[in-house]
Order: structure tokens, then C-alpha cells, then sequence
């Protein structure tokens, strides 16, 4: 029994646990990474995502949230195997981890494929969602019932210092603008300094001119969002196959000290 404890103790035992510890850790975090950052999109901006009327942004929200959990209970998974040497544990943890990072791998081939596919209709995808925008600013702005998508809007516009969906003139156009008797131009939230009745005075001193308006900025911001999560992907996936690697060593020497 001294020399089965012994040979637990070796050293090339006792570093492989402390860094297959030390990469669980590096992993969970990486998954509350990723879980806060699905969870922030769906509670800051899903109401922004919402005035494009596309669910693809809110399912990939949604995605985020499921992947970061199942990172963070694998993670846990394998604290537990690899403080406890517990083998049968580190094979679970193994394919575990073998399993997130084909999934990985499909994914980022499926979207690759997908982009090549979709590369000569992408401009009319493009087109759609600025068209939306464009409908539910001009047609549901301040309209019975739409009092969440008027918030919305306001945000958007004063988030992103911008006004309307391609341009300010568009708010010309609006439903609520014509129907007004207060001579608004824009939205007050298309003011540098809102105000009462701001929205009346339309010049570059007071009216946001962005080129290109509210949609290249929130093509922007999800495009920002996207750079982001693909470098997390990266990195997730770089741990995973350094993880693979030290739970195989560990479990080989577990495995030889057992007898």
C-alpha cells in the first residue's frame, strides 16, 4: 500500500493535476465568458435586435447561453476527476470535451460553407433587414400598441448617436410625423441634447447626420459582436485540445500506478 501511495505522488502526476486543474479553471471561466456575453445580448440588446425582425440573432443569443452552461458543467466535470483521480470521470470528461470541440469544428465549417452559398444573395439579405428597420421606424414609431418598439428606436437612436434607418430625411416619411401637429421634423431622440420639441429644428448642430444612418451602425455593432465571439470560439478551442492532451497523460499515468 506505501508504494501504490508513492506512486499516486510522482511528480509527473502532481503537475499534470495542477495543470489540467489550472485549464478547468481557465475553462470555466471561459465559458461564464460566454455565457454573460449571451446573456447580456439577450437582455441589453434584444431590443434592438427585435426592430430587424430576424430571430437569428436572438437564437444565436440563445446558443451562447446553452454552450456557456454546457462549457461551465464540463469544466466542473473535470475539477472533480482531476482532484479525485477519478478515471472513469477523465474518460467522460474526455469525450465531453472531444464532442464540444467537433462541434466546434462543424460549426465553423457549416458557417463557412453557408457564407459561400449565401455570398451572391448576401447583399439581398442585407437589404431586407435595412428594409425592416426601415418599416417599423417609419410605419409602428409612436403608434397604439408598438410602445416597446418606440423605446426601442429611441435607444437605438441615442445609443448609437444616429437618425433613422438610412438617413434622417427618411422621418419624413413616418406615419407619426405627418399625423404630428407639432411641427417635428425627427424624433426628439434624434437630438444631440434631446429635449421637448427638439426634433423641430433640423440641422447638423442638433440632428445626428450619420451617413448611412441607424443600420450601419447596429450592422456595425452585431458585426463587432460576431469578431468577438469567433475570437472566444479560438480560444476555447485551443484550450479543449490542451486539455484533451493533459487528461490523456494524466489518465495513462493513473492508469500505470494503479498496478
Amino acid at each position: 500500500m506505501e508504494q501504490r501511495g508513492e506512486k499516486r505522488n510522482t511528480c509527473g502526476t502532481i503537475c499534470l493535476k495542477y495543470l489540467l486543474f489550472i485549464f478547468n479553471l481557465l475553462f470555466w471561466l471561459a465559458g461564464g465568458a460566454v455565457l454573460a456575453v449571451g446573456v447580456w445580448t439577450l437582455v441589453e440588446k434584444s431590443d434592438y435586435i427585435s426592430l430587424l425582425n430576424s430571430s437569428y440573432y436572438l437564437a444565436s443569443a440563445y446558443v451562447l447561453i446553452t454552450a456557456g452552461l454546457i462549457v461551465i458543467v464540463t469544466g466542473v466535470i473535470g475539477c472533480c476527476a482531476t482532484l479525485n483521480e477519478m478515471k472513469s470521470l477523465l474518460i467522460v470528461y474526455f469525450i465531453l470535451l472531444l464532442c464540444i470541440f467537433l462541434l466546434e469544428v462543424v460549426a465553423a465549417v457549416l458557417a463557412y460553407v453557408n457564407y459561400q452559398q449565401c455570398f451572391p444573395f448576401c447583399y439581398q439579405l442585407d437589404e431586407e433587414l435595412r428594409q425592416n428597420l426601415k418599416v417599423n421606424m417609419q410605419q409602428k414609431y409612436q403608434q397604439p400598441g408598438e410602445d416597446s418598439l418606440t423605446q426601442a428606436v429611441d435607444r437605438l437612436q441615442q445609443e448609437f448617436k444616429c437618425c433613422g434607418s438610412n438617413s434622417s430625411s427618411e422621418w419624413a416619411d413616418s406615419v407619426w410625423i405627418q399625423a404630428a401637429d407639432n411641427n417635428r421634423l425627427v424624433p426628439d431622440s434624434c437630438c444631440k441634447t434631446p429635449s421637448i420639441l427638439c426634433g423641430s429644428r433640423d440641422h447638423p448642430s442638433n440632428i445626428y447626420k450619420v451617413e448611412g444612418g441607424c443600420i450601419m451602425k447596429l450592422e456595425d455593432f452585431i458585426l463587432s459582436q460576431l469578431y468577438i465571439l469567433g475570437a472566444v470560439g479560438i480560444g476555447i478551442a485551443s484550450l479543449q485540445l490542451l486539455g484533451m492532451m493533459f487528461t490523456c497523460c494524466l489518465y495513462k499515468n493513473l492508469q500505470k500506478e494503479s498496478y
